[in-house]
């Protein structure tokens, strides 16, 4: 599905933006607006997934927490399957790490060891690109795992915080660009 102005539009209608959160100065943009909406959510769903499809994803690696609800929902558009990567301590079994900052702090990710198998193709997917932290972090952690990056979703791009500048090589799609 290709996304026309309208529905880029209508999409961004259904996104409630909340001044001075997590801290003042920041722009939050809060997409649980968005999700409770059925029509809304499928269209950002749909939106996100036609890029990939005829692509061969074998994973879709879902960022914590926003880029579970819309990974998983790819995933199945796509007849993928899903993992998460999660902050520290979150997952049970043997795990690999990688740390990130982002526009309002610092933080770390994880992802379990055996979630790609060598050679799979991933999608990475998450709510928003902002700094472009989190998503590098993960990029570096499926490929220490040994999968091939076939692309990053993002339903948001903040374009002023230049987020795709530490995704060099790396194939972005976006939705909706603030």
């Amino acid at each position: 599905m290709e996304l026309t102005r309208s529905s880029g539009d209508a999409l961004k209608a259904r996104i409630r933006s909340v001044p001075d959160f997590p801290k003042p100065g920041i722009l939050f943009y809060d997409v649980t607006t968005l999700l409770k909406d059925h029509e809304g959510f499928r269209m950002a769903v749909d939106a996100m997934a036609a890029p990939h499809i005829g692509r061969h994803i074998d994973v879709i690696v879902g960022i914590e927490s926003r880029g579970f609800i819309f990974g998983a929902a790819i995933a199945d558009r796509l007849r993928a399957g899903f993992a998460p990567v999660r902050k520290l301590g979150k997952l049970p079994a043997k795990t690999r790490q990688a740390s990130y900052s982002l526009e309002y702090g610092a933080d770390s990710l994880e992802i379990h060891e055996d979630a790609v198998k060598p050679g799979q193709r991933v999608l990475i997917v998450d709510d928003l690109l902002a700094t472009g932290g989190t998503a590098a972090a993960t990029v570096s952690l499926v490929k220490g795992i040994g999968g091939e990056v076939a692309g990053v979703q993002f339903l948001i791009e903040l374009v002023a915080l230049h987020g795709r500048a530490k995704l060099p090589g790396e194939m972005i799609s976006v939705v909706l660009k603030y």
